[in-house]
């Protein structure tokens, strides 16, 4: 029977009428669904009245909520040493400073925190932190210097954020930039130097150069990077002529040890054969002086006897003799003394007498040590000029 047939009850396929087992009617899922959100909000089963007033009052306290919590969602904390760089639908708005702030929320803003005080770095030529350690990367660490040899040169640069919206917009992928400006600014500083300079005394210089170029790079891309050091974990020969360098590094070495013995030596036997080339000449001089002054003084002395001399001879002769006499008489422990005129019961300190001349060669200041040392010597000049004029009476 077709379902337009009398007797068939109206059964069309597509209502679904008083058919249990078909899918239900699309108005009444709507109606039920009407039914059970007028019950949630406090409405009955119709929908007009004032339960219809209720349910639309509740779904507008359900609405403030969420635009209360969506609100709130803008408020953010920003740490010390970071900055919140705020975008608009993805255009740049402001940089937030450390503390609490607020922005629209999600998706009208979003706030990207970019910590400004965090020590980054890169490494060129090697990566650290695999199980053999310090792996070198040959594509990367080897290179041509200026005297066309290879080294292998491994760098670590050390970086921060200059300005967060310059590092976060101004460049796509600041850590590759770095990276490749560091590659490409070390291979021009080793290039222009020789080998030997850039593995021996030259590598502070070859380093500062590197850091400086670096920083005028990423300064022109606006990169917002402040490079804060440039360390050369190594940098040697390649593997391949190793062995022949360390043996040329030693013959230096060798070389440059026995220069500076030299020098050592040159340094401490030249001062002390030139200090006694001066000592002697100093010498020299210091005896001549002496010379000429004694024969200077000896010739002005002869000629002041000289005219004493001739004014009275006799006089000059006897004053010579007496003082020649003392000089010599001085110098020895001879005693003379004259019996006539003495008389039988005569004291003489010998021991004392005979240390006299030894005491006034040491000191000028020493006083005789007995009373009768004048007398002594009296007697002493007494016998002189006796027997002087006992000479001078012969020679008449």
């Amino acid at each position: 029977m077709s379902w337009n047939e009398p007797g068939g009850g109206n059964k069309d396929p597509w209502s679904g009428r008083n058919d249990k087992n078909g899918p239900p009617d699309l108005d009444e899922a709507i109606r039920s669904l009407q039914e059970k959100l007028g019950g949630i909000f406090g409405g009955g089963s119709g929908g007009g009245g004032p339960a219809g007033g209720s349910s639309m009052k509740g779904l507008g306290f359900i609405i403030a909520a969420v635009l209360a919590i969506w609100g709130l969602s803008g408020f953010y904390i920003v740490d010390e040493g970071t900055q919140g760089v705020v975008t608009r639908f993805g255009a740049y708005t402001e940089t937030t400073q450390s503390g609490l702030n607020w922005h629209l929320p999600a998706p009208i803003e979003q706030v990207q925190v970019i910590d400004i005080m965090k020590q980054r770095f890169i490494e060129v030529g090697y990566r650290s932190g695999g199980r053999q350690g310090m792996g070198s990367v040959p594509r990367e660490a080897l290179m041509l210097t200026k005297d066309e040899n290879i080294v292998d040169v491994r760098l670590a640069v050390q970086y921060q954020v200059k300005d967060a919206k310059d590092f976060a917009f101004n460049v796509l992928n600041p850590l590759a930039t770095l990276k490749q400006v560091t590659e490409s600014v070390e291979r021009g500083v080793v290039g222009n130097n020789n080998m030997d300079f850039v593995l021996t005394e030259g590598r502070s210089e070859v380093v500062l150069e590197i850091k400086k170029e670096i920083q005028e790079v990423m300064d022109a891309y606006k990169a917002g990077v402040l490079i804060t050091s440039v360390n050369l974990q190594d940098a040697q020969p390649p593997e391949q002529v190793q062995s022949a360098f360390e043996d040329a590094i030693k013959a230096r070495e060798d070389k440059q040890r026995l220069i500076n013995e030299a020098e050592a030596y040159s340094n401490d036997v030249i001062p002390k054969a030139r200090g006694a080339a001066s000592r002697r000449v100093q010498e020299a001089e210091g005896y001549l002086s002496q010379v000429v002054a004694e024969a200077t003084g000896e010739v002005s002395r002869f000629t002041q006897i000289l005219e004493e001399y001739k004014k009275a001879p006799k006089v000059t002769r006897q004053r010579i003799y007496l003082e020649s006499m003392e000089h010599v008489l001085a110098n020895t422990d001879t005693v003379m003394v004259d019996v006539k005129g003495g008389n039988n019961l005569l004291y003489l300190p010998l021991d004392k007498m005979s240390k006299r001349p030894n005491v006034q060669a040491q000191s000028s200041s020493v006083e005789p040590a007995s009373s009768f040392t004048p007398k002594s010597t009296q007697i002493v000049n007494n016998n002189l000029r006796t027997s002087s004029r006992g000479r001078d009476v012969r020679g008449r």
